[in-house]
């Protein structure tokens, strides 16, 4: 049996008297692309947040390799190996492409306070930064600053600044959103061409993308899991299409 990355066991999240996330269970094999969707306000990015940290989940169990993470710290599980971009991109503009991917790679070593010295003369930080903007097709914009790179630039961005720490799990929070088409088949195509020793579970409303990436897709409703499955399964069941695609 394939090895289990990420296991939930009924996890919840509530704000107030909202229930965002409501006794949430699934698990996802090392390797697998996992895709979740649902519509608007099912609890998909509150429920990344209970995953990555940004939140803690207020009631349940988050195992990442077996290791109970329900209560670490967002960089704790950084530095075990999640990595994870966001639904609003984040990205520092007024820096060049080379300067967003080198403080990401400070941030996780141990000497990023040496700040009397010069970033570049850090033994190995540029030739690695300039490795991960060209397994994104960056290589050629290292030193453009963030503000003049187009958006879907920016994305392929995001998605070089969470492979830096070489996670082996990858939160994609809907890594399409507000592209253009071609842009949108380009972050198709570097998302596909990720190795496998990287575990994808992604967010994404573009069906095309969403089943086109997914070995497995779990659908969210009102902030529970209302089917899991492949995605002829999806496509095909009435719940699913009256709840998500509005058709009965």
């Amino acid at each position: 049996m394939a090895q289990v990355i990420l296991s939930l066991s009924n996890v919840s999240k509530v704000f107030g008297g909202l229930r965002a996330v409501d006794q949430v269970s699934l698990q996802v094999t090392i390797g697998e692309r996992r895709v979740l969707i649902g519509p608007n306000g099912a609890g998909k990015t509150s429920l990344f947040h209970c995953i990555s940290g940004t939140h803690h989940a207020s009631a349940g169990k988050i195992l990442y390799l077996g290791r109970d993470i329900t209560h670490l710290h967002e960089f704790d599980r950084t530095i075990l190996g999640i990595g994870r971009t966001f639904q609003i991109s984040s990205v520092l503009v007024d820096l060049t492409v080379l300067e967003n991917i080198v403080l990401a790679i400070l941030g996780i070593q141990k000497n990023k306070w040496q700040i009397w010295r010069h970033y570049l003369k850090i033994k190995g930080v540029e030739s690695k930064a300039l490795a991960q903007l060209g397994q994104v097709g960056l290589q050629g914009q290292a030193d453009v600053f963030v503000k003049n790179l187009s958006y879907g630039e920016r994305r392929q961005l995001e998605l070089a600044l969470a492979l830096v720490n070489n996670p082996q799990l990858l939160l994609l929070d809907e890594p399409c959103a507000g592209l253009s088409p071609s842009e949108r088949k380009n972050l198709f195509n570097l998302i596909k061409s990720l190795p496998r020793s990287i575990t994808m579970l992604m967010i994404e409303h573009d069906m095309d993308v969403a089943l086109g990436l997914a070995d497995r897709v779990t659908v969210l409703h009102q902030g529970r899991v209302i089917l899991e499955g492949d995605s002829d399964e999806v496509r095909q069941n009435p719940q699913v299409r009256e709840i998500y695609f509005g058709q009965a």
